[in-house]
């Protein structure tokens, strides 16, 4: 759980986690001004605190570090937001633990109606389906939504993406999706409700631009890395890069 004042959904999250379903749960704090980490370890929640707000992307690198040393054969990550339903957890790792995909991502959007029913802005709605489909056309997948914070990953895929490569910004799932089709991973999708309410985290209209504007020049970076015109960081196995700096 990567983690930025939750106080309010924290435990609502938390509660919904199918009991048995997962072996441990890590929350990443990152400089909360609330009662994020109380209630974490009241719940009894592994937590691990940045000193400062380091950004939504810093905080994914920590929950992988944490979670690679401890040995996780599989990995979900859930915001403690309530945006994202829990119990569809053993679900999403059910693909992965059979062998199906090597990436589930949650689909928000299933149909129009549900997905602004659900509370989704018009304009977030709009600008979704604008990126997903060119990523999809882009990358050759066939996705819902490429935008979900509901993802379960293999420790294979954690292991050869160089995550520590990534933004610190909101484009750093936009990133580790592309590193995995680049990889040649298999991702597919589940439906997961729309849940858009006030304490829900969510980026502003001018946030949202800016993230647009990055995951398209993400795309275009995925471009020129197939054609051979450059080679980018992001696009080097973890393998290799720690080898390089070794």
């Amino acid at each position: 759980m990567p983690a930025y004042n939750a106080e309010s959904t924290l435990e609502k999250t938390f509660n919904d986690i199918p009991e048995g379903s997962v072996d441990e749960i890590l929350l990443i704090d990152d400089g909360s001004s609330d009662r994020t980490v109380e209630i974490a370890r009241r719940l009894g929640i592994t937590v691990i605190c940045h000193n400062e707000n380091r950004g939504y992307g810093a905080n994914q690198k920590t929950c992988y570090e944490a979670a690679l040393e401890r040995g996780a054969t599989a990995v979900i990550m859930i915001h403690p937001d309530y945006q994202y339903d829990s119990r569809l957890i053993p679900h999403a790792l059910g693909f992965l633990a059979d062998g199906i995909c090597d990436v589930i991502i949650g689909s928000r959007i299933r149909t129009r109606r549900e997905a602004l029913d659900g509370g989704m802005p018009l304009y977030k709605y709009l600008a979704n389906r604008f990126l997903t489909l060119t990523e999809n056309i882009i990358l050759g997948q066939n996705l819902g939504d490429f935008h979900s914070g509901f993802r379960a990953y293999s420790r294979k895929v954690i292991e050869t993406i160089p995550f520590r490569q990534n933004s610190n910004d909101y484009v750093f799932d936009t990133e580790f999706l592309v590193q995995a089709v680049y990889f040649g991973f298999r991702i597919g999708d589940v439906p997961v409700p729309t849940r858009y309410f006030k304490e829900a985290s969510s980026i502003n209209f001018t946030r949202s631009v800016k993230y647009g504007i990055q995951t398209l020049w993400v795309m275009l970076k995925y471009i020129i890395q197939k054609t051979g015109l450059y080679r980018f960081k992001i696009f080097k196995p973890s393998s290799l890069e720690k080898s390089t700096d070794g």
